[in-house]
């Protein structure tokens, strides 16, 4: 019987020991190499500085992907002070357009030094229906903007804080590739990791780093949350935001991949942002940022560059704006299929989309964005967002002296990747 009662003692301290241990192996600091977070909380800007990632009050929901963990508190980057160009301001009329009323507004009010505006988070029904007189044509999608398109504050649910970080201590990054993806585009993520994507050091010392820029599916289609987390964990590169992944969100998510780069790799020297179908030569990308001056990297915008673009009146264009929303040209932008920039325009950057209102169609509103800084964008003819002759596709000599080309099926940039690498190819 005492032995019985020993042996019952025993294992009730040992369980209380694995316990204590698993408790604290459970609520350390989510500072890892993937910090994966379901949950919600509520931001507003303050006057003059961005908005805080406060901890809640609020029990944390259960996780329903992994164990609950702590959410890090993660400061904003502050509003760094902006000078719009003069040129830009001429470039947009004033007039009836809405999204004019509400850019004009805005740089009223920087001018005044007053940036409470940023606390509208939302565009009432009412205010829409008094200021959009064809508002009940516009399409449902659009409808969902105009409500949320001052809204800048989602919670990031995947997160990769040690991307561009060894040892606890910040690295030297030369190029940080921004993809832009889907949660379902499994396929085209796993071809650039093998590809044109892949990370580290290469022969001559430069460094890149990657992560692929998500949303939230809609409700209407399979959940991928589980798959999402276990490739987040599996490859250290996806970020995931909470807003739906839609159109006319890229925006938000261009902004919030400027945030986060802020955030965990500001020393990142120059920004590869483009599509998840597009086919890049990162051996001519390297060898072009390394030609730069000192002056004209610092200022670097480049890509395939539309000119005298105007918007489509059409709604059976993907690009559709509608002239009560919009009423002007735009400013030369580069095509959103891929394009580079420098890091030392990081903030500015970022400081000018918490003051242009957002804009339905992701490489127009940055071509606006860099255009208030008075930064040009440099055309690069070894960009070719619009692909390029059909019977050079397949030559992968033609490939040697271009930046990118879109866009390629995952298939495609595979074949075409090992034919470029291959010891056997003669140009």
């Amino acid at each position: 019987m005492k032995s019985n009662i020993r042996i019952a003692v025993a294992a009730l301290v040992t369980c209380t020991v694995v316990l204590i241990l698993y408790s604290n192996l459970f609520l350390k600091d989510v500072n890892t190499s993937v910090d994966v977070t379901w949950s919600k909380t509520t931001t507003k800007p303050k006057v003059g500085v961005l908005p805080q990632q406060q901890p809640t009050a609020e029990a944390p929901k259960a996780n329903p992907i992994t164990k609950p963990r702590l959410r890090r508190y993660v400061p904003r980057p502050v509003i760094s002070p902006i000078k719009f160009s003069p040129e830009f301001r001429r470039t947009i009329p004033q007039n009836s357009g809405f999204w004019n009323r509400k850019f004009h507004h805005s740089l009223k009010q920087l001018d005044l030094g007053n940036v409470s505006h940023l606390n509208s988070s939302t565009e009432s029904s009412e205010s829409l229906q008094a200021n959009i007189p064809d508002l009940n044509s516009y399409s449902a999608l659009y409808h969902q903007f105009l409500h949320s398109m001052h809204f800048r504050t989602p919670d990031l649910l995947i997160n990769q804080p040690n991307k561009c970080r060894s040892n606890g201590q910040p690295e030297r990054v030369t190029l940080l590739l921004g993809i832009k993806s889907v949660a379902r585009n499994f396929e085209e993520r796993q071809a650039i990791r093998e590809t044109w994507g892949q990370e580290g050091l290469t022969g001559d010392g430069l460094l890149v780093r990657r992560v692929f820029l998500l949303g939230t599916l809609p409700s209407d289609v399979p959940d991928l949350r589980a798959l999402m987390a276990f490739e987040a964990q599996q490859h250290g590169d996806v970020l995931m935001w909470d807003f739906k992944d839609t159109f006319y969100n890229l925006t938000l998510k261009d902004h919030m991949f400027l945030e986060w780069t802020l955030q965990h790799c500001s020393q990142a020297s120059f920004i590869f942002k483009g599509d998840d179908d597009v086919f890049v030569n990162p051996g001519a990308v390297l060898r072009y940022v390394k030609s730069l001056t000192p002056d004209k990297a610092s200022k670097l915008y480049a890509g395939q560059i539309i000119y005298q673009a105007s918007p489509h009146r059409s709604t059976s264009v993907k690009y559709y704006i509608p002239q009560s929303f919009y009423d002007g040209p735009y400013p030369p932008y580069a095509g959103g299929g891929g394009f580079l920039f420098s890091g030392a325009l990081l903030p500015s950057l970022y400081s000018v989309t918490w003051i242009i209102p957002f804009y339905p169609i992701d490489d127009v509103y940055t071509g606006m964005c860099f255009h208030a800084l008075g930064v040009e964008p440099e055309k690069h003819p070894g960009f070719q967002t619009f692909d390029i002759r059909e019977q050079d596709r397949e030559n992968p000599c033609v490939y040697r002296d271009l930046l990118l080309v879109h866009r390629r099926s995952p298939q495609q940039a595979l074949r075409l990747w090992r034919s470029m690498k291959s010891p056997l190819l003669t140009c």
